[in-house]
């Protein structure tokens, strides 16, 4: 295939050398993505994006090297970055046996680094949707606030909930206190779904497309429940390694009510029902 200019000038303006050849890669549905082999021979992964949010991939660079740093579950290297592409470390395997309780047991790992306060450095984007990331004490206020009345403010803007559904989520977000409990504010991946976990070349697990903030432990294993459960070994992997109750997945709705959100702000009504399922059971006024 024809190499994109955009993946061309992101090379230049790394002082990369120029790319030999390309095949694009699948999975994504944000934005392109290629397997781009250079003259020299080296072969890296590039995302690019012809219009992005303003600084969508600084901000994605910015989450991976936060995960890097903790030297637990893997994630590729940053070779570049710029406001139309990411230029990553190419990393591909097939999972090794150990795969999955490994997976468990370094995610607990990460979730060890902690804070004092929930968010993070920076804003940064679950998706293409702007997340943002105060930096609060009270984790059932961040989660409120920066996390479900943000996506139902966006949602509202968009005609997509209507005053019934704004009314549900507000009495969910004053009630988090009562479903949710204490946990303090671990490094969290964010977006934490089968498509983002990856696998290197000695099979071992990679994270990758982050939505990095320091919050909940439970929440991050809520979204592996979202589109179709890990399997039991990375639970019980992870639980023998963390302080999360054995009973967190009876919480998953609700914490999953975020990302089904921004799901209905990305993609429109079909992921209506869902929130509106959720916001009915924990919504009601009783």
């Amino acid at each position: 295939m024809n190499i994109p200019q955009v993946l061309q000038d992101l090379l230049s303006a790394q002082g990369l050398p120029a790319c030999q050849s390309v095949t694009g890669v699948s999975g994504g549905c944000i934005n392109e993505a290629y397997r781009a082999r250079l003259v020299d021979g080296r072969e890296l992964f590039a995302k690019t994006h012809d219009a992005p949010p303003l600084g969508l991939f600084a901000a994605e660079a910015n989450g991976l090297q936060a995960l890097a740093d903790t030297q637990t579950v893997r994630v590729p290297s940053v070779l570049g970055v710029g406001e139309h592409g990411l230029l990553l470390e190419w990393l591909a395997g097939s999972p090794a046996p150990d795969y999955w309780p490994r997976f468990g047991q370094q995610l607990a790992q990460l979730h060890q680094h902690r804070a004092g306060r929930f968010g993070f450095d920076s804003d940064n984007y679950c998706g293409l949707t702007p997340q943002p990331n105060p930096r609060l004490a009270d984790g059932y206020a961040f989660f409120a606030t920066a996390r479900l009345q943000h996506q139902g403010d966006l949602a509202r803007a968009k005609g997509l909930l209507g005053l019934s559904d704004s009314k549900r989520l507000d009495r969910v977000s004053e009630r988090l206190p009562e479903w949710l409990p204490p946990q303090p504010a671990s490094l969290i991946h964010g977006d934490l779904w089968g498509g983002n976990a990856h696998c290197g070349p000695r099979g071992e697990p990679v994270l990758i497309d982050p939505a990095v903030h320091y919050g909940w432990p439970e929440a991050e294993l809520a979204m592996t429940t979202l589109f179709g459960r890990f399997p039991e070994t990375f639970y019980s992997a992870y639980l023998a390694g963390s302080e999360v109750e054995p009973d967190w997945a009876t919480r998953a709705r609700l914490y999953n009510l975020y990302h089904l959100l921004n799901h209905l702000n990305l993609f429109g009504r079909g992921y209506l029902g869902s929130v509106r399922a959720v916001l009915r059971h924990y919504g009601s006024s009783h």
